[in-house]
């Protein structure tokens, strides 16, 4: 153990000598037991949800341990190598780099003066199983990156040894470990029209695996590391708010508790953080999108990942389909999760991402100047009869021109009002939104000065659907203690005129006021 202060990593895998971190094995306790069995399998999980440390950390222990010999191999730099004789080797220069460094392993043999590369790389395996004293275990990290040809020469061979092994020496236990499921590679390479034949590489994988994200106690674990080293201490209230927005995700709660404690309180110690640094922080990490966000912000671009993003956006019912590959492939992907069947945004740290993403073209054309948040105040209060006023005359300039622009235009004028409410809100408002999957709207809540403005959109279906927003958004101002609340619908019909579309309209619901807005 060294002597530096361990701290809130999110720059690679975690050492526990330098970071704080969970033994990472707690997150998918089933590995040893299959690696005991002689099974070949996949763990497959997000980007930056601790696959790396968790590989690093099984090698350790069962190198330690001394029943097998472990090896950690990334398949990483082999990615972009399409065409298996060039993939094959650069893989078997790989494992190669990875015996050389791993201490407990006899040096690696020169591979085979063949250019059979369809069969070099099981018999390099089996030559150097050969010469072990100990079952060999290999974890194949980023194995998802391999490019098609490269990926079915390497299952293929990884598997002709698999079968043959009990009178031919090879590996005892291996594991495929990426963002993707299996299924997701065939699904990859029928998009390419290659066929796979009858004697499928992928039938040999017993189990497939993914990774879970900390719960609340671990998450309060992790803090009381922390604490122990430095006396700082995080209240009950903290802990909730750092849960809530990242929902245990790993990267996200070592960002914002990293952001909490160095940036925003420069690591003194004797302050207690609180749950307004907790928002803070969260606000800084959504608009600064480091590479972790980026690039899961990236996989919006891709229709597979739209036509299941899209209806949450607008409050639409999606169930989970287990035979539909996009469905898997977003929820492998980490962007969205399942509770009782129906999708959900993983936490609120990705929905605010990924609404503020897709409306960002729409929030950048609105004038600052015209729309500054100032404008809008009126007796220490939010003059919301101004703002949705605004709003109507900017949505009948404008709805044309960003209908077409908008990729995801099924949700265009949720992300336009939304972008509308971002550039207006400033950084003393802080809004809150709430996709109510299966009840066709989305809820958001305008915070300032410890007021709170609800806004319920709609689009409307049928002449049923103003009525039952007022009863959704009556509900709605109920959870959050208001009495009123205003309700935008939004009428996509091409024959009205936008006289009839523009209307304002309040009334008294359940006792509470709603202002109908009509777009």
């Amino acid at each position: 153990m060294t002597n530096m202060q361990r701290y809130f990593n999110i720059a690679g895998p975690c050492n526990p000598e330098e970071h704080y971190m969970l033994p990472s094995e707690l997150r998918c306790s089933e590995v040893m037991g299959l690696i005991r069995q002689k099974q070949y399998f996949v763990i497959h999980a997000a980007r930056q949800s601790g696959k790396t440390t968790l590989l690093l950390d099984l090698v350790s222990e069962m190198n330690a341990a001394g029943d097998y010999h472990a090896l950690y191999c990334s398949l990483e730099s082999a990615q972009s190598i399409n065409d298996p004789a060039q993939g094959i080797p650069a893989i078997i220069g790989n494992i190669r780099t990875a015996i050389k460094y791993n201490p407990s392993l006899p040096k690696a043999a020169e591979p085979p003066q063949t250019e059979h590369y369809y069969t070099v790389l099981k018999e390099y395996l089996t030559d150097f199983c050969i010469h072990l004293d100990k079952p060999l275990v290999i974890l194949f990290d980023e194995t998802d990156c391999l490019a098609n040809g490269t990926l079915i020469s390497f299952l293929r061979q990884i598997r002709d040894g698999y079968v043959n092994r009990s009178t031919i020496p090879f590996v005892h236990s291996v594991g495929l470990i990426g963002m993707r499921n299996i299924r997701d590679y065939k699904g990859k390479i029928r998009e390419d029209r290659e066929t796979l034949g009858s004697a499928s590489p992928f039938n040999i994988v017993t189990e497939s695996l993914t990774l879970r994200n900390f719960t609340r106690e671990e998450v309060g674990q992790l803090l009381a590391q922390h604490t122990r080293e430095t006396g700082q201490r995080f209240s009950s209230e903290f802990l909730d708010r750092l849960f809530h927005y990242t929902q245990g995700q790993p990267w996200l709660l070592n960002a914002v508790a990293r952001e909490v404690v160095v940036k925003i309180l420069k690591n003194d110690v004797s302050q207690s953080p609180t749950r307004a640094h907790v928002d803070q922080a969260v606000e800084t990490i959504i608009q600064r999108r480091d590479t972790h966000i980026d690039s899961l912000l990236e996989r919006l671009k891709e229709e597979r990942v739209q036509k299941i993003v899209e209806p949450l956006l607008v409050g639409e019912t999606r169930g989970v389909d287990p035979l539909d590959d996009d469905c898997q492939y977003v929820l492998d992907l980490g962007l969205l999760k399942e509770s009782d069947g129906l999708l959900y945004f993983s936490n609120p740290i990705y929905s605010e991402v990924v609404v503020r993403y897709l409306g960002m073209k729409a929030q950048n054309a609105i004038p600052s100047d015209r729309h500054a948040p100032i404008a809008y105040m009126k007796d220490d209060r939010l003059d919301m009869k101004k703002l949705l006023t605004n709003f109507q005359m900017f949505w009948r300039e404008h709805s044309e021109i960003w209908l077409e622009r908008f990729q995801y235009k099924e949700a265009a004028p949720h992300l336009v009002l939304m972008a509308f409410l971002q550039k207006i809100a400033g950084q003393d408002r802080f809004i809150t939104r709430e996709m109510a999957s299966g009840r066709g709207r989305l809820d958001i809540c305008i915070q300032h000065g410890g007021s709170r403005y609800p806004i319920e959109i709609k689009i409307r279906r049928n002449n049923k659907t103003t009525e039952e927003g007022k009863a959704q958004l009556s509900a709605y101002m109920e959870t959050l203690g208001c009495d009123e609340g205003w309700l935008v619908v939004f009428d996509r019909r091409k024959k009205p005129s936008w006289k009839s579309k523009l209307f304002w309209k309040t009334e008294t619901v359940d006792g509470k006021v709603v202002h109908t807005v009509g777009c």
